[in-house]
């Protein structure tokens, strides 16, 4: 899989409980990019502004938002992924659950083919497996995303977490 191993080892995942509102999630999802260097403050406000002008187009399954802007955004100076869970849903429309929250891929790119090298490696590991949006939402810290990413990577290996 590798993807999940790259977020971990580029220190590019972060978890959290809950948040008051979606732009505070939105935040802290861009929050690792923003320490990486990967993105400025511009581009998390390009975010949250085109979310509030066309609605959570970000939530494109049941738990999962992919928060990104426009092409050539401003504030954008590298190619990067970045992963946040949340323990409780993030609520973006009061009347429909659909587009509750709780995984957050916030992507980030220089030019359209970059982008399009993104949207693969995050669609290959979206559709790894029926079970991986159950075990992304079930992590609760960077080593349960190595223990995810080596499961599916050679899954013939039985790796189980420790639940005691």
């Amino acid at each position: 899989m590798m993807l999940l191993r790259e977020l971990v080892e580029k220190n590019r995942v972060c978890f959290h409980h809950s948040f008051n509102n979606w732009e505070d999630a939105i935040r802290a999802a861009c929050q690792p990019l923003l320490d990486d260097g990967s993105i400025e403050q511009a581009y998390v406000d390009s975010i949250i502004a085109t979310v509030h002008k066309y609605g959570p187009y970000i939530v494109f399954a049941p738990d999962v938002a992919m928060p990104h802007s426009k092409q050539g955004a401003e504030g954008v100076n590298n190619t990067a992924i970045s992963f946040m869970k949340v323990e409780e849903p993030v609520r973006f429309l009061e009347d429909n659950r659909d587009k509750d929250a709780r995984l957050f891929f916030t992507v980030c790119a220089v030019d359209q083919d970059k982008h399009l090298e993104n949207m693969e490696k995050l669609s290959e590991l979206l559709t790894i497996s029926p079970d991986i949006i159950g075990d992304l939402l079930d992590a609760k810290d960077a080593k349960d995303l190595l223990l995810i990413d080596q499961k599916y990577d050679n899954p013939a290996s039985k790796i189980t977490k420790d639940k005691g």
